[in-house]
């Protein structure tokens, strides 16, 4: 997959290498032709001097055959003007943008565009939302042993109740998304296409939880 990273900062820099290293071709855009030193000597992808948001600059990226686009310069207004060019004016189907005010971040995060706000996960989190992981990390308590992840729901669970992806994973559903709209889910939610839900799990279950959003539901968990 081609996957355009805009800002080539700490954030962005670490995430063009780690999508090159596992296999992906990568052309990375800030307006500072000196900041694609952090890319390093071994650095094989493309590097374009410009405005993110600029149609020419990100046409030079080859954003018309991304499959996923990253805004992480240093700018919220910048990142999520060009994460809505990509997304809106070039299709890109996997959109992600760093936003700093996290406020900010909910309101884009019901216009569909998953945004980032804390710093110490970024990288990974980012590398998820781009690679279309159905599930992702979102919060850990302090003492680490309770997180709260994002669940894509996937078409096999579709029309099945939440009770049913609840007892096969062993997570409990904390919230449902749909439609931008949040909302608490009762006993006889039924899932939707397009649905998200975030769910409380312990590390012990997060690997569960992978298996049966990817698999789908099995015979009896209806």
């Amino acid at each position: 997959m081609h996957v355009v990273v805009m800002g080539c900062g700490r954030v962005g820099s670490a995430i063009a290498r780690r999508l090159e290293q596992i296999g992906h071709s990568v052309a990375v855009i800030d307006q500072d032709p000196a900041s694609f030193r952090r890319l390093g000597p071994d650095f094989g992808g493309r590097q374009i001097t410009g405005l993110g948001f600029d149609r020419q600059t990100l046409l030079d990226a080859g954003i018309d055959s991304a499959g996923a686009f990253a805004a992480v310069s240093s700018g919220d207004n910048s990142n999520i003007i060009s994460a809505r060019v990509a997304r809106e004016t070039f299709g890109v189907q996997h959109v992600v943008a760093r936003i700093y005010d996290s406020k900010r971040a909910e309101v884009y995060e019901r216009m569909g565009i998953p945004s980032v706000a804390t710093v110490p996960w970024t990288v990974n989190r980012l590398l998820r939302e781009l690679l279309s992981v159905k599930v992702s990390e979102l919060w850990r308590e302090p003492t680490g042993k309770v997180l709260l992840v994002r669940v894509t729901v996937t078409e096999g669970w579709v029309g099945r109740k939440l009770i049913a992806l609840e007892t096969a994973t062993g997570a409990r559903a904390a919230w449902l998304i749909r439609f931008g709209e949040a909302q608490l889910p009762t006993t006889t939610t039924v899932l939707q296409d397009g649905d998200q839900l975030v769910v409380a799990v312990t590390d012990e279950l997060t690997s569960r939880v992978h298996e049966v959003i990817e698999r789908g539901p099995q015979d009896g968990e209806h």
